[in-house]
């Protein structure tokens, strides 16, 4: 999915924009009208003749089409400039050119508007002499700069909201992507070994083993089960049963055992019901794995604890186990950076990883609030 950049959008239609300044400007009159009531001084009804007036809905009228367009220009003009990353001098023009255009329309207000709404009323015969002209300027002049900061305000919380999001559907792209190659580099993996050749192999192996050792077949054909899994093909959603998971993480453990002649201290529990729950493959198997690989195996005192906690649609994978004394081996963690990716994809929100590692524990606990 392409995204179109920030900056060569126009981010406020004009009728959005139009509908807003109409519905501010209607309850700021609706406001005044009740103000007018409640306040002490209001002691006689309003001059309706004067609200209704031609002219004075004529003002009202211009004013919120003004006002649509000018936040229209300058909230696309400023979003342009925040999306462009410009310098703050780049600024000036644009705001000058506000002040400009919000100076122009006071002066026609109030020169041409006004002077025509109070000529067919006696409520302000001389409203030169109730203000100077340098107290209008002021007041004009500070009306106007606050606007335009509004107008700058909204298009830069915008720009950055806008920003965000758009930095986030890019990341998820590229996760999907990034996901997308490994998928394709495990398919031809597996597109390279005939299932069915390895599977008749190591069966073949394990009949031919039998009569020697059953330890050896034991593992012939433990092995046989895990590449069984590891190839087999997933659901459509990329899934698998996770009894099926389950099952593989027993074979793991098992042929570590066999490995070392049962002398692995290892704890696995599930609790709870299984029945049609379904996980994407191996994010159990590569937490156990890490596991196997840094983890002191052999301590009778500190074994290699393993629970999975199935309630409802939710599941909780806890592992932790003891570190390995003197030289670690180099981990590189894109393990745990594939299922991480694989979480974001699949549950989004909905899961959590916490890893906590510590000078004598490594400890990894997977939460999945909806399968």
């Amino acid at each position: 999915m392409k995204i179109p950049s920030l900056l060569h959008r126009r981010r406020y239609s004009f009728g959005r924009v139009f509908w807003i300044t109409l519905a501010i400007y209607l309850g700021f009159t609706f406001i005044g009208l009740i103000g007018m009531y409640v306040t002490p001084q209001a002691n006689k009804a309003p001059n309706w003749d004067l609200v209704f007036s031609w002219p004075n809905l004529l003002s009202k009228v211009f004013s919120v089409f003004f006002f649509a367009f000018f936040y229209f220009v300058t909230l696309n003009m400023f979003y342009r400039l925040f999306a462009g990353k410009h310098r703050a001098l780049q600024f000036v023009q644009p705001v000058v050119m506000s002040l400009l255009l919000m100076g122009a329309y006071y002066a026609f207000s109030f020169l041409c508007l006004d002077k025509l709404k109070y000529s067919i009323s006696t409520a302000h015969p001389n409203l030169e002499e109730e203000l100077t002209v340098g107290l209008m300027v002021f007041v004009f002049f500070v009306s106007s700069l606050v606007i335009t900061g509004v107008s700058m305000l909204l298009a830069y919380f915008t720009y950055l909201r806008d920003e965000r999001k758009q930095r986030k559907i890019l990341e998820a792209q590229k996760m999907q992507l990034e996901v997308e190659k490994s998928q394709a580099n495990f398919n031809f993996l597996k597109a390279q070994i005939n299932p069915h050749f390895l599977h008749n192999t190591l069966n073949f192996l394990y009949a031919k083993s039998l009569p020697y050792s059953s330890e050896l077949s034991e593992g012939i054909l433990t092995l046989s089960d895990i590449m069984r899994y590891a190839l087999g093909p997933a659901a459509r959603d990329g899934k698998v049963m996770l009894k099926e998971e389950i099952e593989h993480v027993r074979n793991v453990i098992k042929i570590n055992q066999l490995r070392f002649s049962n002398n692995l201290n290892v704890q696995f529990d599930v609790n709870g019901v299984v029945n049609g729950a379904t996980i994407v493959p191996f994010v159990l198997i590569t937490i156990v794995e890490n596991a196997f690989k840094h983890g002191d195996l052999k301590d009778q005192d500190r074994p290699i604890v393993i629970n999975l906690n199935i309630e409802d649609e939710a599941v909780t994978f806890f592992c932790r186990n003891k570190k390995k004394a003197g030289p670690k081996e180099i981990s590189t963690g894109i393990g745990l950076d594939n299922i991480k990716k694989q979480l974001d994809l699949t549950y989004g929100r909905n899961y959590s990883l916490q890893v906590k590692d510590d000078t004598e524990f490594y400890t990894a606990e997977l939460t999945i609030t909806q399968l």
